[in-house]
């Protein structure tokens, strides 16, 4: 039960009473990585044995060494084949490396569907974070905005009510935001002429 740490422990924001206590901008920074690696290490945990291995293969067919592996395959088969010296195992139109080439394809593009569906599925989780910590930074500058209408209000240097101000105070509806994008591209899809209306 010593009190021996990683060296690098001292800078993991994993902590909740630890986290946010940056005193420079260089920790902040650091916090930030930090806990994005360790949220990103948390993922590759979980990922599944077909994950691991459909990565992998996705990986190594995305490297030259997949292509110049297919090259000298490809190279050695037909020119064992074609050459008067050789007994053919597959002569020309080559049907047999046809069909193992066919086959290759179905289970590469198999795992490389599989590889980008994880990838997909870590994408919309990312993403779900950045929406969720978006709405809290909107939440938190209209409760600032609303605090400082009150101090200024309070100390006598409320200049008036402005249009600007009193929008930005209202909370932001994402279902209304939504429906504001939906309408805006579907004025943009419309033919001249049209508004877009039904």
């Amino acid at each position: 039960m010593g009190t021996n740490q990683h060296p690098g422990a001292r800078h993991q924001p994993s902590s909740g009473s630890d986290y946010r206590k940056a005193e420079t901008g260089p920790d902040v920074t650091r916090d930030n990585v930090n806990a994005m690696r360790e949220l990103e290490q948390a993922a590759m945990a979980k990922r599944t044995g077909a994950d691991r291995v459909a990565a992998a293969i996705a990986r190594f067919c995305g490297s030259i060494s997949f292509v110049w592996i297919h090259v000298a395959l490809f190279a050695g088969w037909i020119g064992y084949n074609v050459a008067p010296w050789f007994t053919p195992f597959d002569p020309f139109p080559f049907i047999f490396l046809t069909l193992v080439v066919s086959l290759e394809a179905i289970f590469l593009s198999t795992f490389i569907l599989i590889s980008q569906n994880y990838d997909m599925r870590v994408s919309e989780r990312r993403n779900q974070l950045d929406l969720q910590i978006n709405l809290l930074a909107e939440q938190e500058s209209t409760k600032i905005l609303q605090m400082l209408e009150r101090i200024a209000r309070k100390v006598g240097a409320h200049v008036g009510d402005d249009p600007q101000v009193r929008a930005l105070e209202e909370a932001t509806r994402p279902d209304t935001l939504v429906k504001q994008i939906d309408e805006a591209y579907r004025q943009e899809s419309s033919p001249p002429g049209e508004d877009g209306k039904p």
